[in-house]
């Protein structure tokens, strides 16, 4: 049977500086604890025990709204602790981390907003950006909330797909 990685206080600690050295974006509690999740010993207790600590020892900075950033210190101390995690974990919590910045990174490019007319319909505003500028500002006009709820939901999902389908069709050749 497979003890897990989690032995300790310290081991608790070192994945949690693992996973905020590699988190581009300050993260609450349960976002760490989310991430730091790649052991069935890790628990939430020890989780809201180990962040304060790490706070107070100048690991960890507490910001805005109860949301932490690792400090200069931290990262100095993750870089020399880290390989004692275990490899399988090490590969999980990194791809939690991949994943949760990926998903960040890309709703800061697509947004979208829902705003009632004088009329009782509803606008929705579309918008795509890049680093440089807005790539589609789309607005639609819904007949109902629900609608409007669901064309703003499907453009998060496929923001892509929708921009490089009317690129496509606007720039295709004409046909007589």
């Amino acid at each position: 049977m497979e003890k897990g990685f989690i032995q300790d206080m310290l081991d608790v600690k070192v994945l949690i500086l693992y996973v905020m050295s590699r988190v581009m974006y300050p993260v609450d509690l349960q976002k760490i604890y989310e991430l730091s999740y790649q052991d069935d010993r890790l628990s939430y207790f020890d989780l809201a025990q180990a962040v304060p600590q790490l706070v107070e020892s100048g690991h960890l900075e507490e910001l805005e709204e109860g949301r932490f950033a690792i400090t200069q210190k931290g990262r100095e101390t993750c870089a020399i602790t880290e390989d004692s995690i275990a490899y399988p974990v090490m590969q999980r919590a990194q791809a939690a981390v991949d994943r949760f910045n990926h998903a960040v990174r890309r709703s800061s490019y697509v947004k979208t907003t829902i705003s009632q007319r004088d009329s009782g319909d509803f606008s929705v505003m579309l918008t795509l950006n890049d680093d440089v500028s807005d790539l589609l500002r789309l607005e639609l006009m819904a007949p109902t909330q629900k609608q409007a709820y669901r064309l703003a939901n499907s453009f998060k999902e496929n923001a892509e797909t929708i921009y490089r389908n009317i690129m496509d069709r606007l720039l295709s050749e004409p046909q007589e």
